[in-house]
């Protein structure tokens, strides 16, 4: 295993480290601090975000950006061959168990002839040199490689030293266009259509009056015409710079947005389960939780846990990681192998500053983390991000907001 922060090492030597070394494994990278104006013990685990890099004998397979777990971006590139509504939960538990979310799917699309090898090449294509665009501009946080066996079957794979070669040209093409153009997120949010369709044919100006109106952003953009960033900000920077196309601050949940679930508007029924042999944390977690439309179970054997989750289907898991007989990282592999589970949330409870127990809990399968100690409001919102709760919508709990789970 390797580990550092980006501090004292950046990422295209890191880089060089496992091409040299011809290594197989995960590199996951966990950012600190960046646009919260707040150390690292300060962000909540609901703020964090981490990118995985998946390497076969040096040579890089697949790269999950900051939403791993979820398909957004996947459909967005799949909009290009009209294909995004394809996107469905994955019949073959084998891939899901040995995988990430977003790559398993890729197989499975091409298991049904949906997508052809090359079109699913160019995707991995594009979801490599999008999340290296992102991590080359990544200054604070930290890394851990992890050796093992990483994605199989493998789709491609990529020499490092040319791939680096070819984003540091791109790193430099998208300097060329500030400071009008800033970041990847930025949403097309106005346009001069009189001026647009005076200026370019209406085969050109009609789709982009069309992303304006549904305020795209430049990623979305790239991802939708299977270009690279820089290539789609140097189309627009002269329209941009002339003012006719204005471009905002990411906002909105325009079409094809990556964002969270809708929340919902009207009060349901949550069936919560809290996996964890110490009996005061799920006495905690029930207080925390404690509502008629809120149904918390305790489980403090994790055998019985196994049976238990397999004969019901709760909303959400809490799962403690060290526990005997049967830890955390098993018992999560496990449920991730039965289609049942596939796509049940399961949050990891992690020691404070454990940044191994997150990257082992991404790798099986894990939804989310929740560093222990927590609060009540750690809980609330990161069952809020997981299954759309308005908790101002409900009742006032009785509970000490400065108690915690340690």
């Amino acid at each position: 295993m390797m580990q550092g922060t980006l501090s004292e090492i950046d990422l295209g030597s890191i880089l060089q480290l496992i091409e040299l070394g011809q290594r197989t494994g995960e590199l996951l990278i966990e950012p600190w601090g960046t646009g919260t104006g707040r150390s690292e013990s300060a962000i909540t685990s609901r703020e964090r975000v981490c990118w995985f890099l998946f390497f076969v004998n040096g040579r890089l397979v697949y790269a999950a950006d900051k939403t791993y777990g979820q398909l957004q971006r996947l459909r967005e590139y799949l909009r290009r061959y009209q294909l995004s509504e394809q996107v469905q939960v994955l019949a073959d538990a084998s891939l899901a168990s040995t995988n990430a979310p977003e790559y398993a799917t890729l197989w499975s699309l091409l298991a049904k002839n949906i997508l052809t090898p090359l079109q699913a090449r160019h995707i991995i294509q594009g979801m490599v040199q999008e999340t290296l665009f992102d991590l080359l501009n990544l200054r604070q946080g930290r890394f851990t490689f992890v050796t093992g066996t990483a994605l199989d079957p493998p789709l491609t794979a990529f020499a490092i030293s040319p791939l680096m070669g070819q984003m540091m040209t791109q790193m430099q093409q998208w300097k060329q266009c500030h400071p009008h153009i800033q970041c990847p997120d930025q949403v097309i949010s106005a346009v001069d259509e009189a001026l647009l369709l005076e200026m370019l044919p209406e085969k050109l100006a009609r789709p982009l009056i069309f992303w304006a109106n549904h305020h795209t952003s430049l990623r979305q953009l790239a991802r939708y015409l299977h270009r690279n960033l820089p290539a789609v900000a140097r189309s627009l920077y002269p329209y941009i710079e002339k003012g006719i196309v204005h471009l905002a601050a990411p906002s909105g949940q325009g079409l094809g947005t990556a964002s969270p679930l809708p929340r919902d508007t009207k009060l349901q029924n949550y069936h919560i389960i809290c996996i964890d042999d110490d009996a005061t944390v799920g006495r905690q977690v029930e207080q925390f939780l404690q509502h008629g439309a809120i149904q918390v179970t305790v489980l403090t054997d994790p055998r019985q846990a196994l049976v238990s989750l397999l004969e019901t289907r709760p909303d959400l898991i809490l799962c403690d990681i060290t526990m005997p007989v049967l830890d955390g990282y098993e018992l999560c592999a496990m449920l991730r192998q039965t289609r049942q589970f596939q796509t049940i949330p399961i949050i990891m409870l992690t020691g404070k500053d454990a940044f191994l127990d997150r990257v082992l809990a991404r790798m099986v399968g894990a939804t989310d983390y929740l560093t222990k100690p927590f609060g009540k409001h750690e809980l609330h919102s990161l069952l809020e991000t997981h299954l759309r709760i308005l908790w101002d919508d409900l009742p006032a709990v009785s509970v000490p907001t400065e108690a915690r789970i340690s």
